[in-house]
C-alpha cells in the first residue's frame, strides 16, 4: 500500500466577472500517481503545468474538484479526526517562495514550532528543546532561533522553512520548486542537505520542479506533466527515454556548462 496516492484528480477554477458569466479554467485534468515509503518521486514540467495544484491537492490545502487523494489507502474525506491528525503531521509541504511562506514579525523559532504547538503534545521546553535540535539538523546556528526572517539571506530562510516541515517528524515532504529560486551553489547546498535527511530519516520527498539538472541528482522516478496531464513517466537514471514533446522541450532548454568549440572559434574570429 502507498503512502499518498491520487485517483484520477482533476481540478477547475471558476473566476467570476463583472460583467458577464462565470469562466472555468481546468488546471488538472485526470491525474493519478503513488508514492511508496521512502521514495523520492520527481515532478517535472513548465511553469502552469498544473504541478503546484497538483502539490496542494496530494498535501490536502485544496480539495479536488472529481477524483480522490489517499492516506494510506484510505480516501482524504473519510479520514476520522485521528487519521487526518496523523496525516497532516505526515505529509509537509516547502514552497518556492520563503519570504511569502514565513511570518515577518516571527522569530525563526516561533516559525519553526508553529507545528509542533498544533500537531505535537510537546510543551514549551519540548519544543524550545526540538527548535534547537531541528536547525543543527539543517545546519544553521542556534542563536539564528532569536531572529526574524529579514536578517537571514535567502538559502538560510528556506533552511527555516525545511526546519518547519520536517518539526512533527513527517513521512513525506512535498518540495514546490522549493529550490528553483536559489543560485546555483545554494541549490547544491540544499539537494546536498535533503539528500542527507532523506538517508538519515528514510522520510520520502515529492520534488515538484521545472529543472531536469535537479531531478538528475535527487529523484528515484519522474514524472511529466503537460497542460494538466501526466503524459510521462521514467526512472531518474533513464532520462534519455522520456520522448513526449514536453520532455524533449525541458531537455533541450537545458544550458550547456560551455559553448561548443565551434561556436568557440566563431566568437574569437569575429573579435580578430
Amino acid at each position: 500500500m502507498s503512502l499518498l496516492a491520487a485517483r484520477a484528480l482533476s481540478k477547475t477554477y471558476h473566476s467570476r466577472a463583472l460583467l458577464g458569466p462565470a469562466r472555468a479554467r481546468s488546471a488538472l485534468s485526470d491525474a493519478s500517481l503513488s508514492i511508496a515509503e521512502g521514495e523520492t518521486l520527481a515532478l517535472l514540467g513548465r511553469s502552469g503545468c498544473g504541478k503546484s495544484t497538483l502539490a496542494r491537492l496530494l498535501s490536502g490545502l485544496e480539495a479536488p474538484s472529481t477524483g480522490e487523494v489517499l492516506f494510506e489507502g484510505t480516501a482524504l474525506p473519510d479520514l476520522d479526526r485521528t487519521a487526518r491528525a496523523r496525516m497532516r503531521a505526515a505529509v509537509q509541504m516547502v514552497f518556492q517562495d520563503s519570504p511569502s511562506a514565513t511570518n515577518p514579525r516571527f522569530t525563526v523559532g516561533r516559525i519553526i514550532a508553529e507545528p509542533l504547538r498544533h500537531l505535537t503534545p510537546l510543551d514549551r521546553t519540548g519544543r524550545r528543546a526540538r527548535v534547537a535540535e531541528l536547525l543543527e539538523q539543517v545546519e544553521l546556528p542556534p542563536e539564528m532561533a532569536a531572529m526574524r526572517p529579514s536578517q537571514l539571506s535567502g538559502g538560510q530562510l528556506q533552511r527555516v522553512c525545511i526546519a518547519r516541515a520536517l518539526a512533527p517528524r513527517p513521512r513525506l515532504v512535498i518540495l514546490d520548486e522549493a529550490v528553483s529560486n536559489l543560485d546555483i551553489h545554494l541549490q547544491a547546498s540544499a539537494l546536498a542537505l535533503l539528500r542527507r535527511l532523506r538517508r538519515e530519516t528514510g522520510m520520502a520527498f515529492l520534488f515538484v520542479t521545472h529543472d531536469l539538472r535537479l531531478v538528475r541528482r535527487f529523484a528515484d522516478r519522474v514524472l511529466v506533466m503537460d497542460e494538466g496531464r501526466i503524459v510521462e513517466e521514467a526512472a531518474s537514471g533513464r532520462l534519455e527515454t522520456l520522448m513526449h514533446p514536453a520532455s524533449v522541450r525541458l531537455r533541450t532548454a537545458i544550458l550547456p556548462p560551455f559553448p561548443p568549440p565551434r561556436e568557440v572559434e566563431d566568437r574569437a574570429r569575429n573579435v580578430g
